[in-house]
This record gives structure tokens, C-alpha cells and sequence, in this order.
């Protein structure tokens, strides 16, 4: 399972109830902050979630509202804060823009309290854990080196407790080693295969963040079949023109790629504070059945398809 947590949903300056860009991913004891709008710290700490785990910070692109955040985060961390290490992760002018607030501005010759680590990447794989895989992928926005990140689970085929238990397979070592594909001997000599015990491939879930974009028809391949988009809709259908201009994207034009790629969940953020949320959703939803607008503190989690989704 993965959840995202929404610290952040405004689009370009914050309004009174919504912050500047900002989730957290989270899967097992892994915690990924993506952007860091401007206040984050702020969120964070008002979240109930803490800084202890918040090692690896993914960023989109390197425009204020999506890094500003960064400086009043390491500050506090040199003051108040204790975390083994920072990595920030991004494309090269992304990180060229942060290392100056970071270093020029925040640290200004000091040592960070911590170990400090810009990861300049590019599309492809950026972690690959037992269970599941971070993807960086382009993203067309104004600038160079804009990205999106894919949370992927690693297909497995599931244990099915009730076959081991006919079979006499006892709690322990032994079911480990059928889960990784070994064969067991039981004590009564009786050989038990992992496809004895395992059931049918099962595909991991997908879940897909998009920061700021400025058309789709290139998001199509990454977002196929995905459990949950995260995807901005800074305007609405009557101002696509402006949307265009400024390199954004209307809610019909989020919601027209997750119905195109097959997209079971669609989270919108990055809200412009001129339209009301209700009209946002209303214009996603005459085209997607499955619509959320994002609010500073929402939570979902993305669960297997016969589990539901939240």
C-alpha cells in the first residue's frame, strides 16, 4: 500500500486554507516529501507526521512555489531539529537553484547540522527497494529538467495461507523460503513446491506524481493503467488559453489523460485560488468517475483494487 499525504495545494501563492506544493508518499517505514512549497515545515509539523523519517526529498522543478520551503526546513534543522541525513533530489538546474538558497543563503559558510546530499538525476530508475520501485520521468513545464515521480510495487505472487495450513506447512522459516521460491521438505519426508502455496502473479500498485505540466500527450505511456494519478489542474476549461500560456493544465485535461491511460484514481491539486474547489470537480468529474480534489491534510491510501481505494 502507498498513501499520500497533501501538505501543500495551491497553485503559485498560497491562499487562507491552502498551502504552497507539498505531499509526503509513504510506503512501510520509507517517507518521500515531494516539493517543499514555502511553510512546509509548518504543515509538517501540524500533520502530526515529524521530520525523522524525512531523509529524501523528490523535487519537480525548481520554481519558488515548489522549493521555497527548503530554506525555512534546513534552518529549523540546524536549530531544533535532528535527522541522520538529507538528500535532495532533482534535476541539475533544479539543484543548481536550491544549492544557492541552501548554501548562499541558509548556510552561508556553516556546516549543515547533518550530511547533505543534492542527487542530480535524470528519467529512470532512483530507487529500487525490496518491494517496490521510485521512477523519475520528464515532465514538459516551462524550464529544463522538470520531472515526475512513479511509486511502483514489485509484481509477487501472494502467499495463500489456507493451501500451507492443508498442507502442513508450519509457521516459520519455512514459509519464507517458499514465498522466495524454495522447495521444503516436512518432517514427514513430504516435498511442498512454492506453486503448491503461491497463487497467480499479481501486478504491484502504481502510483504517479506529476508536478507542474504543461500538456499530457506525453504523460500517456507513464500514466497507463496506473492505481492513482496525482496530476495538477491550475485552470479551468474556460481559461485553457491562459493554461496554455503559462504551461498548465485545466481539470478536463487532467481527468481527459487519466480516462485515456486508464487511470483508476484521479487526485487534483496545485489549485489556482480564483475558482472554487466545487467547480474544479464538477469539470473533472463530467469526464472521470473516480475525482478528488486534494486538501492541505487529505490522506489517501492506495490499496489493491479488491480492496478499495480511499
Amino acid at each position: 500500500m502507498f498513501e499520500i499525504l497533501f501538505l501543500g495545494t495551491s497553485a503559485s501563492a498560497p491562499s487562507a486554507k491552502r498551502g504552497l506544493s507539498a505531499q509526503i508518499v509513504k510506503h512501510d517505514e520509507y517517507r518521500f516529501l515531494i516539493d517543499c512549497g514555502e511553510g512546509t515545515q509548518r504543515q509538517i509539523l501540524q500533520s502530526g507526521l515529524g521530520f525523522k523519517h524525512l531523509t529524501r526529498i523528490l523535487l519537480t522543478h525548481g520554481h519558488l512555489d515548489h522549493i521555497l520551503g527548503l530554506g525555512g526546513l534546513l534552518s529549523t534543522f540546524m536549530r531544533w531539529e535532528a535527522i541522520d541525513e538529507l538528500e535532495i533530489f532533482g534535476g541539475r538546474t533544479t539543484l543548481e537553484r536550491v544549492r544557492t538558497l541552501l548554501e548562499d543563503v541558509v548556510l552561508r559558510g556553516n556546516k549543515a547540522p547533518m550530511p547533505l546530499y543534492f542527487r542530480e538525476i535524470k528519467p529512470g530508475i532512483i530507487l529500487d527497494a525490496d518491494d517496490f520501485t521510485v521512477t523519475a520521468f520528464p515532465v514538459t513545464h516551462r524550464g529544463p529538467d522538470c520531472l515526475g515521480y512513479v511509486f511502483e510495487g514489485k509484481s509477487r505472487r501472494p502467499f495463500l495461507a489456507e493451501k500451507a495450513n492443508e498442507l502442513g506447512v508450519p509457521f516459520g522459516p519455512e514459509r519464507r523460503d517458499l514465498v522466495a521460491g524454495k522447495e521444503i521438505i516436512l518432517p514427514d519426508g513430504k516435498r511442498v513446491k512454492p506453486d503448491d502455496v503461491l497463487g497467480a502473479l499479481q501486478k504491484g500498485l502504481k502510483l504517479v506524481v506529476v508536478g507542474d505540466a504543461g500538456k499530457t500527450d506525453d504523460l500517456f505511456d507513464v500514466c497507463k493503467d496506473a492505481d492513482a494519478l496525482v496530476i495538477e489542474s491550475t485552470y479551468i476549461d474556460n481559461e485553457a488559453e491562459m493554461a496554455k500560456q503559462f504551461s498548465h493544465l485545466t481539470a478536463k485535461q487532467s481527468a481527459e489523460l487519466a480516462v485515456k491511460a486508464g487511470v483508476k484514481k484521479l487526485i487534483l491539486t496545485h489549485i489556482s485560488r480564483r475558482y472554487r474547489e466545487k467547480d474544479v470537480l464538477k469539470e473533472a468529474q463530467a469526464v472521470h468517475p473516480n475525482v478528488s480534489v486534494a486538501r492541505d491534510f487529505d490522506n489517501f491510501q492506495i490499496k489493491r483494487e479488491e480492496d478499495g481505494h480511499q
